[in-house]
């Protein structure tokens, strides 16, 4: 199959899955800040951040190894026995360790929803692993079948728990851990991993070549963790859990668009992974940067023309004061897509610490600019750190990357991009409604003829497949 047709087919098929999964996050909004107190909110939020920070670091990123060595070994079922059995075997020391660590601290420091958090660090764990699992099968259909799963889970254990037994926290908490136990229970019987399973195969020569390409993705995974979430953690401190509360509303809504960008992320890296040593990779890896480049930055500048409108519908009045800080980090997002894709080239050359080093760099910047500046200028600081740190991040990847791969950005794209998100984010403080629609209008224009080789293309391909079936 064609290189584009099959990346197109697989992000297809996980945004199907993924999608769901989020916008039912999106539709719970006005439950939560309906039901939930800003606080409330700011605690569970944190909570969630402190678990993605475990994660990588219980699991030693192993996850990502499985997914990159069963690509190697498709369609060889004694190798990839080998590999699933090695992947279990650590995975059961890694949780055995951090439950008896984790019991024997919350037993001398009061940690809220002590053992929900347990829970939910576990099946964290392991839905995370079975999907990476599920990828390097190629099995795309079952991963976005258990994501459609753990979105169904979310919206009805949130609807019982928090409407009707009064949960609140704890019932947000208890969902998200119960959806992520259903994705690991199908995903662990769909694609019987049991079978997989052989304690004679656990080898430790393999287990050192997959650490040796994992163990440099945790200080990545953790310094992705600082610039992505660490503020939570200096606003709860230095402004507390309300401002929290606050702030991670704001963050939502450009979570929408890292929420697309990974799910194209996981279908780009398999396919950056199966086409790195392509005679024509360099053409091939620009033209998929430039055509996402083009439809996220679009994005990211409709969603900015959007809020005067969007916001709101979705959240409850006593959460206004999470409005101004969106553009920034809607800003930071975009940047945060380029960072993604250049990240999967480092990754499908197995140049891991690189990765980790650039990453490193980022949360650097963000805790400085935080820690400086947070104080005097409140949510705003958080905002602006996160934007500049991935800034910089995407830049200096693209410079440490030539060295490698050449990526060509499209001419003219830099200058256009800066002029339209000027222009709406100029507007959009002016909390003006003729203002507010002559900025959406002008983006939608801008939106269309920026990608509109991509959408006519696009609109020709799934014209000509429907008419050819109707023929047939």
């Amino acid at each position: 199959m064609n290189k584009k047709k099959q990346l197109a087919k697989n992000t297809i098929i996980i945004f199907m899955g993924r999608v769901c999964t989020q916008l039912i996050s999106y539709f719970l909004l006005p439950l939560y800040t309906s039901y939930l107190a800003t606080k409330e909110y700011g605690m569970v939020d944190l909570v969630q951040t402190y678990v993605t920070l475990l994660v990588p670091i219980i699991t030693l990123e192993l996850e990502m190894s499985i997914f990159r060595y069963l690509i190697d070994v498709r369609g060889k079922k004694k190798d990839t026995k080998k590999l699933i059995s090695n992947n279990f075997f650590v995975l059961g020391i890694s949780l055995t360790i951090f439950s008896v660590l984790y019991l024997i601290v919350s037993s001398f420091v009061s940690i809220p929803y002590r053992f929900l958090i347990l829970f939910d660090v576990i099946v964290c764990v392991l839905s995370g692993n079975f999907l990476q699992i599920a990828r390097g099968f190629g099995r795309t259909l079952d991963y976005s079948i258990s994501c459609i799963l753990t979105g169904a889970t979310t919206i009805l254990s949130n609807i019982i728990f928090i409407c009707f037994l009064d949960m609140r926290a704890d019932g947000m908490i208890l969902s998200m851990a119960l959806a992520n136990f259903v994705c690991s229970l199908y995903l662990f019987f769909r694609l019987k991993l049991y079978s997989y399973i052989q304690r004679s195969l656990v080898d430790w020569k393999l287990l050192k070549e997959m650490f040796h390409y994992s163990i440099p993705l945790i200080p990545n995974g953790v310094s992705w963790w600082i610039v992505n979430v660490s503020d939570r953690s200096i606003i709860s401190v230095v402004l507390g859990a309300s401002a929290n509360g606050l702030y991670a509303i704001s963050n939502k809504f450009p979570t929408i668009i890292s929420s697309l960008t990974g799910v194209f992320n996981l279908s780009w890296s398999e396919s950056a992974a199966l086409h790195i040593n392509s005679d024509d990779r360099d053409e091939f890896f620009s033209d998929i940067y430039n055509t996402v480049m083009k439809l996220f930055t679009a994005m990211g500048v409709g969603m900015i023309a959007c809020m005067p409108f969007a916001f709101p519908i979705f959240i409850d009045a006593k959460y206004n004061a999470a409005y101004p800080y969106i553009p920034f980090l809607v800003l930071g997002t975009v940047f945060n897509v380029a960072i993604c894709l250049y990240s999967q080239v480092y990754l499908a050359k197995k140049l891991s610490k690189q990765v980790a080093s650039t990453a490193i760099l980022g949360a650097v910047i963000n805790i400085v600019i935080n820690v400086i500046f947070i104080k005097k200028f409140g949510l705003y600081a958080a905002a602006l750190s996160t934007a500049i740190s991935y800034f910089v991040m995407m830049v200096y990847r693209h410079i440490d990357l030539k060295k490698y791969v050449t990526i060509t950005i499209e001419k003219g794209l830099v200058l256009k991009s800066i002029l339209i998100y000027l222009f709406a984010i100029i507007l959009y403080y002016q909390n003006n409604l003729y203002l507010n629609i002559l900025s959406l209008l002008v983006v939608c224009l801008y939106a269309f003829f920026l990608n509109k080789k991509f959408l006519l293309s696009s609109y020709q391909t799934i014209k000509d497949k429907f008419f050819s079936k109707k023929k047939a």
